[in-house]
């Protein structure tokens, strides 16, 4: 930073030295650390009047975050999971300055004490079966273009990768030359998980590879997917090529692929995909790269909801249109069984 106020100090140092360092955060969670404090600076000058050049690490109050994360609420309009974000970010910075700006621990302490916010429980969006391959039917094959979308689309599919882990493989990620076919992954905090490919998954990815020559030991370096300038995909060049191709799959069927979609639709969408197919949690654990089980298991819940839900729906199509009361409707018994419960 240019300026050189304590807290201009420390958030360099935070950023730069700690959390890379000592933390061994990946790249892409320090870029999310960032904008959360530029967006920290942008409030405190336009609500605090308090510019970067002045900002202390003394403004730094319970009082300041908690008008910070409201602001994100209502004047930014984000999320109540946007928000949890931006304090995870600010209590990260916080539990580093309890190390080295001691004389303030018990301000440290009472922004630390900030509880995240309750979000919605939404149910998964993920695609059918056939709404992935109407996707994937959608790239121009007879073009280059396309036939490094399909690859690019199928394999995260097939992979349950995120997006920053798709913009992020390596030609060396690959290992297609003989069975057993695997790519490396290189998920949250820098942890590597090797998933295993399909033939079909395999034959697409040798063909875009030997078109690009990028079997050559040269480049072994290189982005695995690239744009027209030879430049590695961003996060935001990847979700462009599945919104373009859910554009068009949506435009044939709109009963098969949702409103809003993302990439991370395909995660789960795999997930799902697997554990309908009999594929045990912990293997669909590993292939996603979750750290306990326990996250991996909403897949279950989920399923297993709509799976009730089936079977709920097929009990009611199955009772007779001329049973006009339910039989426990009689059994006043049972009823001031029930009503007693209560009491």
């Amino acid at each position: 930073m240019i300026t050189t106020t304590d807290f201009a100090k420390h958030l360099s140092r935070f950023l730069s030295e700690y959390l890379p360092h000592e933390r061994n955060v990946s790249p892409n969670t320090i870029a999310s650390y960032r904008d959360t404090f530029l967006q920290y600076i942008d409030y405190m000058k336009e609500v605090k009047s308090i510019s970067v050049d002045k900002l202390q690490l003394k403004d730094m109050t319970l009082s300041n975050v908690s008008g910070f994360l409201k602001w994100v609420l209502e004047v930014r309009k984000c999320s109540p999971a946007t928000r949890n974000y931006r304090l995870a970010a600010i209590h990260s910075f916080c539990w580093y300055l309890q190390y080295v700006v001691i004389d303030k621990m018990d301000e440290w302490q009472r922004i630390l004490s900030i509880k995240a916010m309750k979000t919605d429980g939404s149910s998964l969006n993920y695609l059918t079966v056939e709404g992935i391959k109407l996707i994937l039917e959608q790239p121009d094959t007879t073009t280059w273009r396309g036939r490094r979308d399909l690859a690019l689309l199928s394999l995260m599919y097939d992979t349950g990768a995120r997006v920053t882990e798709m913009a992020d493989l390596t030609v060396d990620s690959v290992r297609i030359r003989s069975e057993p076919y695997t790519i490396r992954i290189v998920g949250k905090g820098r942890k590597a998980r090797i998933v295993p490919l399909v033939k079909e998954q395999v034959e697409i990815l040798n063909r875009y590879m030997d078109e690009n020559h990028l079997h050559d030991s040269n480049k072994t370096a290189y982005p695995l997917f690239y744009n027209n300038r030879c430049e590695k995909l961003t996060r935001e060049g990847i979700t462009y090529i599945l919104l373009k191709h859910a554009d068009m799959a949506r435009a044939l069927k709109p009963d098969l692929i949702p409103k809003r979609i993302s990439c991370h639709s395909l995660r789960h969408s795999r997930a799902m995909h697997l554990l309908q197919a009999g594929v045990n949690l912990v293997y669909i654990r590993d292939i996603l790269g979750h750290v306990s089980i326990q996250t991996t298991d909403i897949y279950a819940r989920a399923d297993s909801k709509a799976k009730r839900e089936a079977l709920e729906k097929a009990y009611t199509d199955l009772i007779p249109n001329n049973a006009s009361e339910k039989t426990w409707e009689g059994n006043k018994n049972l009823k001031d069984w029930l009503k007693g419960l209560s009491q």
